[in-house]
């Protein structure tokens, strides 16, 4: 049986780091935060805080500004994928204005990170902003010259994004 614990409030990282406050889940036993855990070993894949992820998608609009403010002011490579991966998740929920964030999003353009390029070229998938073409091409090929070292390879969804871009243009 579960034993109850203080409410898990969506700000530990946020509201400290950036002012972002989001309500916490109305259950009363909650799990502890789990902290975003990187791609390691042989496991190629991030683990999130599920509940973390659900309070964000089910904001929908109202959580951009919490996202854009992460985005904006985090350095910190895994507060940074986890966000992306919310972003991905908000996408898939049908959220509205995810492209308007492209200015924010584009500060990670030139990253070396598998993780970040991986979760950006994803983002840029399925939004199509026409500015994220250019940027995408030059990640596959910095990729290309220089390899990242990963236990998985970015290039395949860098790929995959500019395949979309090109797809869609041609498609009429």
């Amino acid at each position: 049986m579960l034993q109850p614990v203080q409410p898990y409030i969506y700000n530990n990282m946020y509201s400290k780091n950036y002012g972002a406050i989001m309500p916490a889940p109305p259950a009363p036993y909650l799990q502890p935060p789990r902290p975003i855990q990187m791609p390691s070993g042989t496991r190629n894949h991030i683990l999130v805080d599920p509940i973390k992820v659900d309070t964000f998608v089910k904001q929908k609009e109202n959580a951009l500004p919490y996202i854009y403010n992460i985005l904006a002011n985090s350095n910190d490579e895994a507060e940074i994928t986890e966000t992306l991966y919310i972003t991905d998740r908000l996408i898939e929920a049908g959220t509205k204005g995810i492209d308007k964030m492209y200015p924010v999003l584009s500060r990670f353009n030139s990253t070396n990170s598998p993780n970040i390029q991986t979760f950006l070229a994803g983002i840029y998938r399925k939004i199509q902003v026409p500015d994220a073409f250019g940027p995408l091409v030059a990640m596959l090929i910095r990729n290309s010259i220089n390899p990242p070292q990963s236990n998985f390879d970015p290039n395949e969804e860098i790929g995959g994004a500019i395949l979309a871009y090109l797809s869609d243009r041609f498609k009429n």
